[in-house]
Protein backbone atom coordinates (compact mmCIF):
# COMPACT_ATOMS: atom_id res chain seq x y z
CA UNK A 1 0.00 0.00 0.00
CA UNK A 2 2.56 2.58 1.00
CA UNK A 3 4.29 1.52 -2.42
CA UNK A 4 0.87 2.60 -3.72
CA UNK A 5 1.24 5.59 -2.24
CA UNK A 6 4.60 6.67 -3.27
CA UNK A 7 4.05 6.14 -6.98
CA UNK A 8 3.88 9.69 -8.36
CA UNK A 9 0.77 10.20 -9.49
CA UNK A 10 0.26 11.57 -12.78
CA UNK A 11 0.03 15.46 -11.42
CA UNK A 12 1.39 15.01 -8.10
CA UNK A 13 4.61 13.41 -9.04
CA UNK A 14 7.04 16.66 -8.19
CA UNK A 15 4.85 16.63 -4.96
CA UNK A 16 5.57 12.88 -3.28
CA UNK A 17 8.85 13.88 -4.48
CA UNK A 18 9.63 16.79 -2.36
CA UNK A 19 7.46 15.21 0.52
CA UNK A 20 9.82 12.22 0.22
CA UNK A 21 12.85 14.25 0.47
CA UNK A 22 11.54 16.44 3.28
CA UNK A 23 11.10 13.60 5.20
CA UNK A 24 14.33 11.58 4.51
CA UNK A 25 12.50 8.60 3.14
CA UNK A 26 14.45 6.51 1.00
CA UNK A 27 12.64 3.99 -1.43
CA UNK A 28 15.10 0.91 -1.67
CA UNK A 29 15.58 1.70 2.38
CA UNK A 30 11.54 1.57 2.49
CA UNK A 31 11.19 -1.08 0.33
CA UNK A 32 13.96 -3.08 2.74
CA UNK A 33 12.87 -1.80 5.98
CA UNK A 34 9.14 -2.86 5.12
CA UNK A 35 10.16 -6.65 4.42
CA UNK A 36 12.10 -6.93 7.27
CA UNK A 37 9.56 -5.30 9.49
CA UNK A 38 7.32 -8.22 8.11
CA UNK A 39 9.26 -11.13 8.64
CA UNK A 40 9.82 -9.62 12.25
CA UNK A 41 6.22 -9.53 12.60
CA UNK A 42 6.12 -12.85 11.05
CA UNK A 43 8.59 -14.18 13.07
CA UNK A 44 6.61 -12.81 16.30
CA UNK A 45 3.56 -14.17 15.70
CA UNK A 46 5.30 -17.81 15.24
CA UNK A 47 7.28 -17.81 17.87
CA UNK A 48 5.31 -15.24 20.21
CA UNK A 49 2.31 -14.46 19.32
CA UNK A 50 1.35 -18.00 18.96
CA UNK A 51 2.71 -19.68 21.89
CA UNK A 52 0.90 -16.88 23.92
CA UNK A 53 -2.40 -16.91 22.42
CA UNK A 54 -2.53 -21.04 22.83
CA UNK A 55 -0.96 -20.45 26.27
CA UNK A 56 -4.29 -18.09 26.73
CA UNK A 57 -6.45 -20.88 25.10
CA UNK A 58 -5.04 -23.76 27.38
CA UNK A 59 -5.63 -21.21 30.93
CA UNK A 60 -8.98 -20.35 29.30
CA UNK A 61 -9.92 -24.22 28.75
CA UNK A 62 -8.44 -24.59 32.70
CA UNK A 63 -10.70 -21.92 34.01
CA UNK A 64 -13.39 -23.13 32.56
CA UNK A 65 -12.95 -27.09 33.25
CA UNK A 66 -11.83 -25.26 36.83
CA UNK A 67 -15.30 -23.63 37.08
CA UNK A 68 -17.16 -26.66 36.17
CA UNK A 69 -15.62 -28.79 38.33
CA UNK A 70 -15.99 -26.38 40.62
CA UNK A 71 -20.07 -26.30 40.28
CA UNK A 72 -19.35 -30.29 40.35
CA UNK A 73 -17.94 -29.80 43.61
CA UNK A 74 -20.54 -27.50 45.14
CA UNK A 75 -23.34 -29.71 43.64
CA UNK A 76 -21.39 -33.23 45.48
CA UNK A 77 -21.18 -30.96 48.89
CA UNK A 78 -25.23 -30.14 48.56
CA UNK A 79 -25.62 -33.96 47.96
CA UNK A 80 -22.64 -35.27 50.97
CA UNK A 81 -24.71 -31.99 53.13
CA UNK A 82 -27.79 -33.79 52.38
CA UNK A 83 -26.80 -37.41 53.15
CA UNK A 84 -24.94 -35.57 56.73
CA UNK A 85 -28.69 -34.61 57.46
CA UNK A 86 -30.42 -37.77 56.52
CA UNK A 87 -27.66 -39.74 58.90
CA UNK A 88 -28.15 -37.45 61.76
CA UNK A 89 -32.18 -37.48 61.51
CA UNK A 90 -31.38 -41.09 61.30
CA UNK A 91 -28.96 -41.35 64.18
CA UNK A 92 -31.41 -39.14 66.27
CA UNK A 93 -34.72 -41.31 65.43
CA UNK A 94 -32.39 -44.42 66.70
CA UNK A 95 -31.20 -42.35 69.28
CA UNK A 96 -34.65 -41.76 70.47
CA UNK A 97 -35.74 -45.14 70.10
CA UNK A 98 -33.09 -46.62 72.43
CA UNK A 99 -33.69 -43.98 75.13
CA UNK A 100 -37.33 -45.33 74.48
CA UNK A 101 -36.22 -49.16 74.92
CA UNK A 102 -34.04 -48.00 77.70
CA UNK A 103 -36.92 -46.33 79.78
CA UNK A 104 -39.01 -49.16 79.24
CA UNK A 105 -36.05 -51.33 80.46
CA UNK A 106 -35.85 -49.68 83.57
CA UNK A 107 -39.77 -49.51 84.01
CA UNK A 108 -39.45 -53.35 83.78
CA UNK A 109 -36.79 -53.88 85.96
CA UNK A 110 -38.34 -51.46 88.51
CA UNK A 111 -41.32 -53.57 88.51
CA UNK A 112 -39.48 -56.79 88.31
CA UNK A 113 -37.24 -55.26 90.98
CA UNK A 114 -40.91 -54.40 93.18
CA UNK A 115 -42.37 -57.51 92.72
CA UNK A 116 -38.90 -59.55 93.92
CA UNK A 117 -38.82 -57.12 96.92
CA UNK A 118 -42.59 -57.38 97.94
CA UNK A 119 -41.76 -61.21 97.30
CA UNK A 120 -39.36 -61.15 99.79
CA UNK A 121 -40.97 -58.94 101.93
CA UNK A 122 -43.96 -61.25 101.88
CA UNK A 123 -41.24 -64.46 102.81
CA UNK A 124 -39.90 -62.39 105.62
CA UNK A 125 -43.40 -61.34 107.29
CA UNK A 126 -44.03 -65.65 106.92
CA UNK A 127 -41.03 -66.17 108.72
CA UNK A 128 -41.66 -63.90 111.25
CA UNK A 129 -45.50 -65.27 111.41
CA UNK A 130 -43.91 -68.72 111.70
CA UNK A 131 -41.67 -67.86 114.45
CA UNK A 132 -44.06 -65.99 115.72
CA UNK A 133 -46.92 -69.01 115.70
CA UNK A 134 -43.91 -71.54 116.83
CA UNK A 135 -43.16 -69.10 119.80
CA UNK A 136 -46.69 -69.00 120.72
CA UNK A 137 -47.54 -72.39 120.50
CA UNK A 138 -44.05 -73.00 122.64
CA UNK A 139 -45.32 -70.72 125.32
CA UNK A 140 -49.15 -72.03 125.64
CA UNK A 141 -47.07 -75.81 126.01
CA UNK A 142 -44.74 -74.06 128.99
CA UNK A 143 -47.63 -72.74 130.35
CA UNK A 144 -49.94 -75.21 130.65
CA UNK A 145 -47.06 -77.04 132.11
CA UNK A 146 -46.43 -74.72 134.80
CA UNK A 147 -50.29 -74.36 135.34
CA UNK A 148 -50.79 -78.07 135.51
CA UNK A 149 -47.92 -78.45 137.89
CA UNK A 150 -49.34 -75.71 139.90
CA UNK A 151 -52.68 -77.26 139.63
CA UNK A 152 -51.69 -79.94 141.07
CA UNK A 153 -49.60 -78.77 143.77
CA UNK A 154 -52.81 -76.38 144.79
CA UNK A 155 -54.74 -79.95 144.92
CA UNK A 156 -52.20 -81.16 147.21
CA UNK A 157 -51.72 -78.72 149.40
CA UNK A 158 -55.70 -78.29 149.59
CA UNK A 159 -56.15 -82.10 149.57
CA UNK A 160 -53.43 -82.63 151.97
CA UNK A 161 -52.19 -85.61 150.16
CA UNK A 162 -50.09 -87.03 147.79
CA UNK A 163 -51.10 -87.41 144.57
CA UNK A 164 -50.46 -90.45 142.29
CA UNK A 165 -49.76 -90.05 138.29
CA UNK A 166 -53.14 -91.13 137.35
CA UNK A 167 -54.52 -88.07 139.52
CA UNK A 168 -51.79 -86.24 137.64
CA UNK A 169 -52.77 -86.84 134.77
CA UNK A 170 -56.48 -86.14 135.35
CA UNK A 171 -55.52 -82.92 136.01
CA UNK A 172 -53.20 -82.11 133.69
CA UNK A 173 -55.69 -82.76 130.99
CA UNK A 174 -58.92 -80.96 133.04
CA UNK A 175 -56.17 -77.82 133.07
CA UNK A 176 -55.77 -78.17 129.28
CA UNK A 177 -59.34 -78.49 128.00
CA UNK A 178 -59.75 -75.45 130.64
CA UNK A 179 -57.52 -73.84 128.66
CA UNK A 180 -58.56 -74.29 125.26
CA UNK A 181 -62.15 -73.89 126.28
CA UNK A 182 -60.63 -69.98 127.46
CA UNK A 183 -58.76 -69.41 124.87
CA UNK A 184 -61.83 -70.34 122.30
CA UNK A 185 -64.50 -68.29 124.60
CA UNK A 186 -64.11 -64.06 124.11
CA UNK A 187 -62.05 -62.29 126.01
CA UNK A 188 -63.26 -60.50 129.23
CA UNK A 189 -63.84 -56.91 129.12
CA UNK A 190 -61.60 -54.67 130.76
CA UNK A 191 -62.66 -53.40 134.28
CA UNK A 192 -64.61 -50.51 134.68
CA UNK A 193 -62.46 -49.47 137.62
CA UNK A 194 -65.18 -50.70 140.35
CA UNK A 195 -64.53 -53.14 142.98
Amino acid sequence: MLLLAMQPAAGDAGTVERIATTFGVNGPHLIAQTISFGLVCALLYVLAYKPILQMLETRRTLIASGLANAEKIKAELAAIETQRQAVLAAAHADGQRLIEQARAAAVRLHADETAKAAAASEQILQRARDAAARERAMMHAEIRRDVGRLVVQATANVTGKILTADDHQRLAEETARQLASDRTAPAPRAASGRP
